[in-house]
């Protein structure tokens, strides 16, 4: 396979640039991501619509930081300096066709799961947060619910179109495109050829990471910018993989009285749902997903919320746990209910979902939606209302406390079954400095975010030195930091990746950087902090 690959030029290139719009409203509208990270600044907004855009931009401005929905959780969609490039405007499903969807990069993934939708199509990696969009979700590789059982974005994406920083568009397809076996790619692009080293540093052995560029032996060209967070070029065309809607789902609610509890329920339904992929649905029952939140994520979680679920704060509950069962697409609500009314018969996967749940004395204390159910979609809301909550409770700290404050979060992974000691570990360090937090996170895949609940600076402060400790103690446990969101301009996930790998790594990571973006134009501070 080739290592060699040429750029082509912008289709419709010529055209004059969009317009930057400077206006206040507009450039106050960019200047803070989901993170709350502090000091952002630009010199104003652009917001292409076409390749031809996209490359008109590059080739005239500089720096530049390519923008999706600004969800970000790293201050990675934080500008600090230059000219935004926001791509809210390139949001064309372009085509579906088989197992494949084209799309511009500005596409939320709520729109793309309605186009799906239509053609009973599912596309498994989304993660929860719907508003995301394609191209943000592609350069953190970001990981969703189900990964647990269908794997990060980056096992979806099948093509990319890029425009690299010389204005120069990339057009690569998995498996064309592969590093040469010492450990490089060469790129043609219009002012000659560039070499591009691949790094030789070992990434964690982990269902998910998002901890800089991917390195591997022979290295599929496309996924050295899938996780490269806008540093080495601006996507503006993707090829996902998508596959048929052929089952629906049901939503369980788990209260539960201790953290031990939900994580033996955790692994038996991972055990149960490991069992009927094994047997193709003989055995055990399919569980994609399964989602955990702390007695102070619950906490934080409006009565409003729960009510709209059909929910109840439990007297004793510590822990919640949060359950997506997929199910045959014929299963009628009727065949449904008497299937739950008789699960001692253990028979059919929603037979022996339940069998389990009565084993361990939690059947009577599980809130079950069916398909079609709307409290499904509730169930759901009070999930997502955990972040959202904490998202809240920084910025309202940020606003009337003390303006430096920050979101502080640990995007962490480990093996299954070393979930027991990551949390144990978590709370003991945030303990010993006497600071809040809350817990949550995929526990089907051992992925949990532990936030920082800020009343403080000082807490800020003392919270990121907890985290770096932290760090060490993930990788002591085969695990790796930096799970899902990506490094950003974050300088406490910037040094759990520096601790992850050493300086050597960040040099490696800094001379891809070289290579494709030698005047750092894209994303400077982004990842590594600019030369």
């Amino acid at each position: 396979m080739p290592h060699h690959i040429t750029t082509r030029p912008a289709r419709d290139a010529g055209s004059a640039p969009p317009a930057i719009d400077r206006s206040p409203e507009a450039v106050a509208a960019v200047l803070e991501d989901a993170a709350y990270f502090p000091g952002g600044r630009t010199e104003g907004v652009a917001f292409p619509r076409t390749e031809a855009d996209v490359a008109a931009l590059v080739r005239t401005h500089g720096p530049i930081l390519p923008v999706g929905a600004q969800s970000s959780l790293t201050g990675g969609a934080t500008p600090s300096g230059g000219v935004v490039v926001s791509l809210a405007r390139m949001t064309r499903v372009i085509d579906i066709a088989g197992d494949r969807v084209r799309v511009e990069p500005g596409v939320p993934l709520a729109t793309l799961e309605d186009a799906l939708d239509a053609r009973s199509m599912y596309y498994p990696p989304a993660p929860t947060f719907t508003g995301a969009t394609v191209g943000g979700t592609i350069a953190t590789n970001a990981a969703g619910a189900a990964t647990f059982k269908h794997g990060s974005t980056r096992a979806w994406v099948e093509a990319l179109t890029v425009v690299l920083a010389s204005g120069d568009v990339l057009e690569v397809s998995r498996r064309e495109v592969t590093a040469h076996p010492d450990g490089y790619f060469d790129v043609s692009l219009a002012g000659g050829v560039v070499r591009v080293p691949v790094p030789r540093y070992r990434m964690p052995d982990v269902v998910k990471r998002s901890a800089g560029y991917h390195a591997a032996p022979g290295l599929d060209l496309v996924d050295l910018f899938i996780g490269s967070e806008g540093t080495l070029g601006i996507i503006t065309e993707a090829t996902l993989r998508v596959i048929p809607r052929d089952s629906v789902s049901c939503t369980a609610f788990v209260a539960l009285e201790s953290e031990a509890r939900a994580f033996a329920l955790a692994g038996a339904l991972r055990d149960g749902a490991h069992l009927a992929w094994r047997t193709h649905g003989r055995d055990g029952f399919d569980v994609p997903a399964i989602e955990y939140a702390d007695a102070r994520s619950l906490a934080l979680v409006p009565d409003a919320v729960l009510a709209g679920a059909g929910l109840v704060r439990a007297t004793g509950a510590d822990t919640a746990l949060f359950i997506r069962l997929d199910l045959p697409a014929d299963l009628t609500a009727d065949a449904a209910f008497e299937q739950i009314s008789s699960y001692e018969l253990a028979d059919t996967p929603l037979r022996r979902f339940c069998a389990l749940l009565a084993d361990q004395d939690l059947f009577d204390r599980t809130e079950i939606a069916l398909p079609g159910d709307r409290r499904a979609a509730r169930i759901d809301d009070v999930r997502e209302a955990v972040p959202t909550a904490v998202n809240e409770l920084v910025g309202h700290v940020k606003r009337n406390v003390d303006a430096s404050i920050e979101k502080v979060a640990g995007d962490f992974v480990v093996p299954f079954d070393r979930l027991d000691a990551m949390v144990d570990t978590v709370r003991d360090r945030f303990a010993r400095r006497g600071l809040d937090l809350a817990i949550w996170g995929h526990v089907s895949d051992g992925n949990l975010h532990p936030n920082l609940l800020p009343r403080s600076a000082a807490d800020v402060s003392t919270g990121k030195e907890v985290l770096l400790e932290l760090g060490r103690d993930i990788a002591g446990l085969g695990g790796c930091p930096l799970a899902e969101h990506g490094v950003g301009r974050n300088r406490v996930k910037q040094e759990l990746l520096r601790q992850l790998y050493g300086e050597t790594g960040l040099e490696e990571m800094r001379a891809v950087k070289r290579a494709l973006d030698p005047e750092w134009k894209l994303a400077p501070g982004v990842i590594f902090t600019t030369p």
